[in-house]
């Protein structure tokens, strides 16, 4: 069933490409560039957890600072409550971003170390001239109270945290303003395991207390499992499946997308044992010289003579499942394609 709400944030073929290295290309002189994020489409409703998942350097976090125009999209549109990113001017974009905030992934690198934790948190509301300064460290107290960090540590400085509390603190930073759309870049993975869950947990009580809506973007498909409403799947700079996350983990009808889900540990070892691993043969290709047709028909178990000459339509393959693969089935790479 559709969903007949408006959407918060709608993408449309977002296209992101960087120079490199001029070179002799079919034996002509030519610039090159690095196709980092080509014509990818989603929409983020108001309060849903969007996943966006993908092995490393597939283009999934340059996808997220196209959105914020952190870095300018190459082509395509962003669209927020219905205005257009890519268009709009200095003032206009300083105000959207009250609306959508960014947590990074490395919490060391993100947080000013010359900036006590109290600076760092109001240091929106200073730049969008929002309360008056008691009001900005009563907010901050909250805010620390809020991601489990004692408000009376407001005069600390980052050095003097764990990574896991560093995290909290940059969680609290794109919370000050109440957003209305936060992307989290990878907001977990340079945590400990056992952190995680706790920082995962966080995000979603304070989007349940917010109604913020989250992109989350991760290498993990557990993490996104357990914090996603819809997910899609990114190979090489394409999204190549669309679901809610239930579907996607039981019925994924992209071959890239089961050998990703073949990788993901099951807590229980007999089932584990049983289980078989999809190895991908070979690296993913280069963006800079993307394969023909389909991206993936190079690593591609059951890859047919079309994927090599014809790029797959994005279509729906079930209710709200969208797909591009020319053999797009319930788990496509059967048995026999497996390597033991």
């Amino acid at each position: 069933m559709a969903d007949t709400r408006e959407p918060l944030l709608k993408v449309e073929h977002l296209t992101k490409e960087f120079p490199a290295e001029a070179g002799m290309l079919a034996g002509r002189f030519s610039k090159r560039v690095v196709s980092a994020v080509k014509d990818v489409s989603f929409e983020i409703y108001p309060g849903e957890t969007f996943g966006l998942v993908g092995e490393s350097g597939c283009g999934k976090s340059t996808t997220g600072r196209s959105i914020m125009r952190l870095t300018n999209p190459t082509s395509g549109h962003v669209y927020f409550q219905g205005k257009d990113i890519a268009s709009m001017s200095h003032k206009e974009l300083k105000e959207m971003r009250r609306e959508m905030q960014f947590i990074f992934q490395d919490p060391q690198a993100s947080l000013n170390p010359r900036m006590t934790i109290g600076e760092i948190i109001s240091e929106p509301m200073t730049i969008h001239n929002v309360g008056t300064k008691e009001e900005r460290i009563a907010r901050v107290r909250e805010l620390l109270d809020v991601v489990g960090l004692n408000p009376e540590h407001i005069n600390r400085y980052p050095h003097e945290f764990s990574g896991g509390q560093r995290q909290r603190i940059g969680i609290a930073r794109a919370f000050a303003l109440r957003p209305k759309l936060i992307i989290c870049d990878e907001p977990v993975s340079a945590l400990d395991v056992s952190i995680q869950a706790q920082v995962l947990n966080l995000l979603k009580d304070l989007q349940d207390h917010y109604g913020t809506a989250y992109l989350f973007i991760a290498h993990d498909l557990s993490v996104v499992q357990h914090i996603s409403d819809r997910v899609a799947v990114m190979y090489l700079g394409k999204i190549v499946e669309v679901s809610d996350w239930k579907t996607l983990y039981t019925e994924p009808h992209h071959p890239y997308t089961q050998s990703l889900l073949s990788a993901v540990p099951v807590p229980d070892p007999d089932v584990q044992k049983t289980r078989k691993r999809i190895i991908l043969p070979g690296d993913p290709p280069s963006p800079i010289d993307p394969p023909s047709g389909c991206r993936f028909h190079t690593r591609c178990p059951i890859a047919k003579e079309v994927c090599s000459t014809e790029q797959p339509e994005f279509r729906e393959v079930a209710p709200g499942h969208f797909c591009a693969c020319h053999c797009a089935a319930v788990n496509p790479i059967k048995e026999t394609s497996i390597e033991l």
